[in-house]
């Protein structure tokens, strides 16, 4: 298949364009800017794209069967406190770029969205959200040692996955443990819906390379189009 990756150089989207070619599909890697990529593999090519953009995303879409959107504002993976910073300036920026996104599918109607948002919009009892429920929030963030301030970002991620509810098109939300960070490839976590997915010790958290694995099985065997899914261990 060929995958599309937005925030190729992102800690998931890295990985997932890894996990991607080990499994023998072909990728287009998009970033900001290309021209700092040095890039040897094969199989993969990179190119721009603006997410915020729909002409500019529209334009990468002619022959992928997937775009996995990994965006966020800024790279995390090269410089955490930019990105934080980014992110609180302007929560509205998931919903400027899931309103993007879906325009731009408007005339690829039968390629595959996959984003990759936040813990934020899972429920921590039925009918109850993480994002809406403050104290069990600013828990969370401070255990995982993000800023309480960056409970705006996780309110505008939430507020990306229910501009895509409101869409008809082949799109697949994919909300990570609420712990997600660089570690190993095990292949093995469970998987779970609007729910957060809880170890023995009542912890989210899941490495970001099995979250890689997770979103490459759903590009090679559909099973939450139109649905948000989760992992944990």
């Amino acid at each position: 298949m060929h995958i599309g990756v937005i925030g190729a150089t992102g800690t998931i989207g890295s990985r997932v364009v890894t996990e991607a070619l080990d499994r023998g599909h072909r990728v287009t890697a998009l970033t900001r800017d290309p021209s700092k990529i040095d890039e040897s593999r094969p199989g993969v090519t990179w190119a721009g794209v603006d997410v915020l953009d729909a002409a500019s995303i529209a334009a990468v879409l002619p022959g992928l069967d997937v775009l996995i959107s990994g965006f966020q504002p800024g790279n995390a993976a090269k410089d955490l406190a930019d990105t934080l910073e980014r992110s609180i300036a302007d929560p509205t920026v998931h919903t400027t770029a899931a309103r993007a996104l879906l325009k731009a599918l408007d005339g690829h109607p039968r390629t595959r969205l996959i984003v990759i948002g936040g813990a934020g919009s899972l429920e921590t009892a039925p009918g109850v959200v993480l994002a809406d429920d403050e104290d069990r929030l600013y828990e969370t963030l401070d255990r995982v040692g993000l800023p309480r301030e960056y409970a705006a970002a996780v309110r505008g991620a939430r507020d990306g996955l229910n501009v895509l509810r409101t869409s008809n098109r082949l799109w697949t939300y994919f909300s990570p443990a609420e712990d997600i960070a660089p570690g190993e490839r095990t292949g093995r976590f469970r998987i779970g819906g609007d729910q957060a997915v809880r170890d023995a010790a009542g912890l989210s958290r899941v490495s970001a390379e099995d979250a890689a694995v997770a979103l490459i099985d759903e590009v090679e065997l559909p099973r939450f189009v139109q649905r948000r899914f989760t992992i944990g261990y």
